[in-house]
């Protein structure tokens, strides 16, 4: 496997490095990420990322290609260290067993165990007392991240140690031996079908000129921007602030699908160009953040629906999608435990209740996360994005030039009228953030380890909305976010023609393709919620009992 240096150009003949070599430089605190079939350093260019250091965190020692590009073989993956992975330094007096001179492919295809381990962390307190003395054994010279566990979701405990679960462990084992019997099997041939098929329909949708974008379909957009705004103005004038107020929501309702779009340069496929156009549409008239969404969903893209890992399901204290938020999981994006305190006890048991409420006022919140990025500066301060912050703060100002000074002060007269203008234009918004959990909320949080393919995980994890093709536009290609986890560079109004290609895919492979109607996608979304309420109620009562007959043991 070639070893690049990613922070500069090469100064000598590429060399060939064995796993053994690279699990050492990862030991030895080096950023090490596989694409293509070379292993790139990407230690002084991970502060100029323009997507934040988090999301390259998350694929150290792993095969990305998938993630980033596109080749023929496929890494066999470590942990990554944010997620508890271990690595031995490396010894050169080492004999290998592979030889320094073996092709790029034998070291893709090799069979060899990995010495992290080969799942994200989930059981906490499951034969601690074994483990404890395992990592005893050794510990010496292994790097581990000491937020979370070590030991795999998905692997199974040494047969000569069967402790008992705890309750909670028990029910992730049942989710975890549910997703094993519904998906394919993780064995390494199987999964490496389904990465080979995967990229040849990359290929496919390629030839068919599925990644062009149709630049009329945006003057469609375009169009139906400006008549909202105009309607907007127009109802302001008048002095109808509610009815003004509507239209302006619906605006940004509509604006967030192109935001999205040139977030993921699925526009003109130039960084440049796409992070201007969304700046704009984001900063400039939505009064977000385009670079805290970057940072953000970059990192749900790769670890989706992970307890620990993506902030887009970690919501404590409000809501929790799976019974793992009980045990106050550390979040490795927030680096900050999401405590289940007595806050999280009471709103988690009625979540399925507060979850339209809730999601009504969702837009207050995102500002308060976006000058929290800003203010913080969060982003990259060198590099090609160094501008980025600056561009954002000033489209800030504009913003609030025009919505809070020009609109709400000068234009509406009375307090009542600015509130109920407030009010209705922000509670608009909430379809909007309906249908971006709508994809994951309902779907597995489960674990399988780093031997699941790419595209199996992508597919386990996100529902796809069935909706007629006229309703479109109102969704704005959230409905086929199955279909955009697997391509997310594909324009959305080229989504619907994908859909076709990705559910042949997986009938080929085996893989469940998980789609349903929007009314249907609710109920399951709603339905997870209240069962994970009931969790909640039944473990607070157990723990109320347990308090009052002064059995504080462990059970």
């Amino acid at each position: 496997m070639a070893l690049n240096n990613f922070s500069g150009p090469m100064s000598r003949k590429e060399a060939f490095l064995t796993r053994r070599q690279i699990e050492g430089m990862i030991a030895d605190g080096k950023t090490i990420v596989i694409v293509g079939g070379k292993v790139l350093r990407v230690d002084a260019w991970l502060k100029y990322h323009p997507g934040g250091d988090k999301s390259i965190m998350h694929v150290v020692g792993r095969d990305a290609t998938d993630e980033i590009g596109r080749i023929n073989g496929r890494w066999q993956n470590f942990l990554p260290p944010i997620q508890g992975g271990r690595f031995r330094p490396y010894n050169s007096e080492e004999q290998e067993a592979e030889h320094l001179d073996n092709s790029c492919e034998s070291d893709l295809d090799s069979g060899s165990d990995s010495t992290s381990a080969p799942g994200s962390p989930i059981f906490d307190a499951v034969a601690q007392s074994a483990l404890s003395k395992r990592r005893a054994r050794g510990s010496a010279g292994l790097r581990e991240s000491s937020s979370v566990s070590s030991m795999s979701s998905a692997a199974s405990l040494e047969p000569d140690i069967k402790p008992k679960l705890s309750h909670m462990d028990a029910r992730t084992q049942r989710e975890i031996d549910l997703d094993l019997h519904k998906y394919p099997p993780l064995d390494p041939a199987i999964q490496d079908d389904i990465v080979r098929r995967y990229r040849q329909l990359d290929q496919a949708i390629q030839a068919q000129g599925l990644y062009q974008c149709h630049y009329r379909d945006y003057l469609v957009e375009v169009c139906r921007y400006a008549l909202l705004f105009a309607l907007c103005l127009l109802f302001l004038r008048l002095g109808w602030y509610s009815v003004s107020g509507l239209f302006l929501g619906v605006f940004w309702h509509q604006l967030v699908f192109t935001a999205h779009d040139a977030g993921h340069m699925g526009i003109t496929h130039s960084f440049i160009y796409d992070t201007v156009i969304g700046t704009v549409i984001a900063d400039f008239l939505g009064g977000l953040s385009i670079g805290w969404w970057k940072r953000n969903h970059n990192v749900h893209h790769i670890v989706t629906n992970s307890p620990e890992h993506d902030p887009d399901i970690e919501h404590i204290p409000l809501f929790a999608v799976s019974h793992r938020f009980f045990e106050s999981l550390q979040s490795t994006f927030y680096d900050r435990a999401m405590t289940y305190d007595c806050v999280a006890r009471l709103a988690i048991r009625y979540q399925h209740l507060l979850y339209y409420p809730v999601l009504m006022l969702g837009r207050f919140n995102l500002y308060i996360l976006s000058w929290e990025f800003l203010l913080r500066g969060l982003g990259p301060r060198k590099g090609p994005a160094w501008w980025h912050r600056w561009f954002e703060i000033a489209g800030h100002v504009f913003f609030w030039a025009w919505f809070g000074y020009g609109i709400l002060y000068r234009t509406i007269p009375n307090a009542w009228g600015r509130f109920v203008f407030v009010m209705v234009s922000h509670m608009v918004t909430g379809p909007l953030h309906v249908q971006i959990t709508l994809s994951h909320f309902g779907m597995s949080t489960a674990d399988l380890g780093v031997h699941e393919s790419f595209p199996q995980k992508m597919l386990r994890t996100t529902m796809d909305v069935d909706c007629p093709e006229w309703l479109d536009f109102l969704h704005g290609g959230l409905q086929f976010q199955a279909v955009h986890h697997l391509y997310p560079r594909i324009p959305r109004h080229n989504l619907r023609r994908t859909q076709k290609l990705v559910q042949s895919f997986c009938d080929e492979v085996g893989i469940p393709y998980a789609l349903y109607g929007f009314v249907e996608g609710n109920k399951r979304v709603v339905g997870r919620l209240a069962d994970i309420a009931r969790q909640a109620a039944i473990l607070a009562e157990c723990q109320k009992t347990l308090a009052s007959s002064g059995d504080l043991g462990s059970h």
